[in-house]
Parts: structure tokens; C-alpha cells; sequence
């Protein structure tokens, strides 16, 4: 018995024992005087048992038939998989003419494991990861894009690097946007005044990873810069992975604003001059001692040509007639070896444009000739040639296709007349 029909049974008992009037007790059950008279009759026909409700164990009169159920369900796994009980409701109703309520939807889906209420979902817990013990030994890099100036001037993006083992902003650089020429120029001065790390932690934008899983070993033109030049590039998979620079572009976005503010800063050029000012006024403030007082980076040997290496490289290989296609223009090599005639040759082509060719680590003589390019047709143009009218072609009288179709005509229906 549930407790409502507990509390029935109690008032029953009370009424046969003539401590309780009928109306007393509809006053307790918060029921008519009838209603309570016809529990009365059923108490006494069959005891307590009489007021238990006699639909329970039942199926509901109003239930879903199977097979609406089993139609609902089934759309639901083929066609909205992914949807939530909300939107799946508006669609089956918009698409298939379905209509149910939503919080039946919800169970429905809930029942058949495909939808879970946030409070059900698992919750992804985040390990924390030691700092590294050494300056140098790993630096996240992350790009800020973010309206730096406020609306005294464009947005831009801010290159940070940061030293995983202190927290220490290693370098910053004000750039138009994140693209792989801007990584190299902010990796050659960092290179240039603190030497090699062991390693670079970034996100896996495109810059740093190749997104087509169809390319075997695919690298980017940063991601193989750094091979050259014997660093590892590792690739976080989360945001809070590299947490150090995430974090400390949330404080850079409060405070290098309002510093840029106050200095009355509002293009590139006068921002990146006032960078080292403000990081050693950070670094002050937030880095950290390192665990070991050992710095991990390396100096620069000469086999490191950071002009050779921070360029963009492209493979081609040589034709019969020792020439190269590359970027629309045509390249003659002036050295006549037989040797070079399909090899595969490496073009690398610097922030400037200045543009070498390059086979087994020596560099090869060459002349240019750009490619004649087809004039580009301007909009309106183009609208002209496709608005053009065409004209219809009309066969003469004396054209074989209508010759054959009045013959036959004619074979059709003999002795009418056919033009």
C-alpha cells in the first residue's frame, strides 16, 4: 500500500470504531462526504485490501502503442543520433509528422542509451602534470588573437612562449595573424637569444600538425624547421594540457592591455618595442625557481642556418630538360648534369621572397621565367559570357531527320498529306 492509502486506512479504521463522523473524515482525506462513503463501502466489504488502487499493475490506458514506439526509436537511432530531446521533438515532428511529448522523448532516449542528462555524463578528469625540473627544457608557444588595442587599433595576435618550469615568458611578438612565416620570425629571435630547447609544446593547429590523416608521416613546414634543427615538437591534445600558456594569455589579456593603455600604445610596431619592458616586469612577479638550476638549452652550432631552416621548402624533381615548376614560374638549372635529370631537388623560398634551389645539401645555379598566366576575368565579365542568349539551332525542311519523320508518317497513315 502507498502512504496516501496508509493514511486511508487509518481514518477507515477510526470511522468503524465511531471515534470519527463521515464528515470529519472527509475533512482529514481532503475528499467529499460521497467519496469518502464509497471508501467506507469498500472497507468494509473487503478490509484494508479495498483501498489499494486496483489499476496498479496495469498497463496505462493512455500508453504509446509498440509500434509508434518502435517507429519513434528507430528514427531517432538512424536519423538523429546526436540530436537532444528537444531538438529530436521539433524534428520528428517537422519531418516525419510525429508528434509526443518531450519528456516521453526523453525517457524514450534515455531508456535506449541514446541521450544522458549532464549530471550522468562522465566527467573527464585532468591529471596533473609535474612541472619539468629545467629552464629549457620544454616551451609552450600559443597565439592570443584578441583586440590588444581596444578600439584604438586593428586586432592582432600576440606570440607568447613560456618556460614550462618557472612560468617565465620567454618571448612575446605582436603579429597581423598566426601563420607559419609569423612562428618563424618569433622562433629565430628566441633561438637567437637564448639558443636551442629541448623541446616545443603547442596545440595542434595547422601550423604545428598536419590535419589529413591520408598523408603518411605528414609534416608541417614549422613542424620540419624544428627537425632540422633538432627540436621536438610535441603536440598537446587538450587545452589544459598546456595549461602554463593558457593561463597566461588570461592574465595577458588583462593586464598587457591596460598596461598598452596607459602607455597610450595603439599599432604593432610600438607594442613589440614595449614587450621586454613589460615581461621583465611580469617575470618579476609570477615566474618561478626551477627545481634544478641546470638551463637545458643549447647553443647554436654552425650547421644551424636559422635562414637556411625557418623557410618554406617544397620537393619537386627535375624534368628531362633540367627545369622546375614552382609557384607559376619556371626554373633552368645551369648546371648540365645527367645526374640531376628526375631528381627530386628541395625549393626553399624565404620570408623576402629570395628563392633557392638545393640537391643533396649544395645549392644549384638557375635562371627564372615566369609562366604566362591567362588574364583572370573580371565579375562583370562573367556575368556577360554566361547571361549570353543562346541561339536555337531550326533544322531547314529539307533536313534528313525531318525527311525520315515524314516518311514514316507517311508508312503510318497512307494517302494523308505531310509537309
Amino acid at each position: 500500500m502507498s502512504a496516501r492509502e496508509l493514511s486511508r486506512a487509518e481514518v477507515m479504521q477510526r470511522l468503524s470504531s465511531a471515534n470519527l463522523s463521515q464528515q470529519e473524515a472527509a475533512r482529514l482525506l481532503r475528499l467529499s462526504v460521497r467519496q469518502v462513503k464509497r471508501l467506507w463501502r469498500a472497507y468494509r466489504r473487503d478490509g484494508a485490501r479495498g483501498l489499494v488502487s486496483r489499476r496498479r499493475g496495469r498497463p496505462s490506458n493512455n500508453r504509446l502503442k509498440p509500434e509508434f514506439v518502435a517507429q519513434v526509436v528507430g528514427l531517432v537511432k538512424r536519423c538523429y543520433p546526436d540530436f537532444g530531446p528537444t531538438l529530436a521533438r521539433e524534428k520528428l515532428a517537422e519531418r516525419h509528422g510525429l508528434h509526443l511529448g518531450l519528456e516521453t522523448l526523453r525517457q524514450l532516449m534515455i531508456a535506449n542509451g541514446l541521450w544522458t542528462s549532464r549530471k550522468q555524463r562522465k566527467i573527464i578528469v585532468h591529471t596533473l602534470r609535474q612541472r619539468r625540473a629545467c629552464l629549457g627544457e620544454l616551451i609552450q608557444i600559443d597565439g592570443s588573437p584578441h583586440t590588444w588595442f581596444e578600439d584604438r587599433g586593428p586586432r592582432c595576435t600576440l606570440l607568447v612562449f613560456v618556460d614550462d618550469a618557472t612560468s617565465q615568458l620567454m618571448h612575446l611578438q605582436f603579429v597581423t595573424s598566426e601563420s607559419t612565416a609569423a612562428y618563424f620570425a618569433a622562433t629565430k629571435a628566441y633561438l637567437l637569444r637564448y639558443g636551442k630547447p629541448l623541446a616545443f609544446y603547442s596545440d595542434r593547429f595547422s601550423v604545428f600538425r598536419v590535419s589529413d590523416h591520408g598523408i603518411p608521416n605528414g609534416k608541417t613546414q614549422f613542424a620540419r624547421a624544428l627537425a632540422e634543427l633538432d627540436i621536438e615538437l610535441i603536440c598537446a591534445q587538450s587545452p589544459q594540457a598546456k595549461g602554463r600558456v593558457e593561463r597566461a594569455n588570461q592574465t595577458l589579456q588583462d593586464r598587457l592591455i591596460k598596461e598598452l593603455r596607459l602607455a597610450e600604445i595603439d599599432d604593432l610596431k610600438e607594442a613589440n618595442a614595449f614587450l621586454p619592458q613589460f615581461m621583465t616586469d611580469y617575470n618579476h612577479r609570477f615566474a618561478k625557481a626551477p627545481l634544478s638550476p641546470h638551463n637545458m638549452h643549447r647553443p647554436l652550432s654552425p650547421a644551424d642556418n636559422l635562414n637556411r631552416c625557418l623557410t618554406l621548402m617544397s620537393q619537386r624533381t627535375v624534368s628531362k630538360n633540367l627545369t622546375v615548376q614552382y609557384n607559376n614560374a619556371t626554373f633552368q638549372l645551369l648546371k648540365p648534369l645527367r645526374r640531376l635529370r628526375y631528381a627530386t631537388v628541395q625549393i626553399r623560398e624565404s620570408r623576402t621572397g629570395t628563392i633557392t634551389i638545393e640537391h643533396q645539401g649544395s645549392r644549384l645555379p638557375f635562371t627564372m621565367t615566369p609562366v604566362a598566366r591567362q588574364p583572370v576575368l573580371d565579375r562583370k565579365a562573367i556575368t556577360e559570357h554566361v547571361a549570353k542568349p543562346r541561339t536555337t539551332y531550326k533544322p531547314p525542311a529539307n533536313h534528313p531527320w525531318r525527311i525520315a519523320g515524314v516518311s514514316k508518317l507517311r508508312q503510318k497513315y497512307p494517302g494523308e498529306a505531310f509537309t
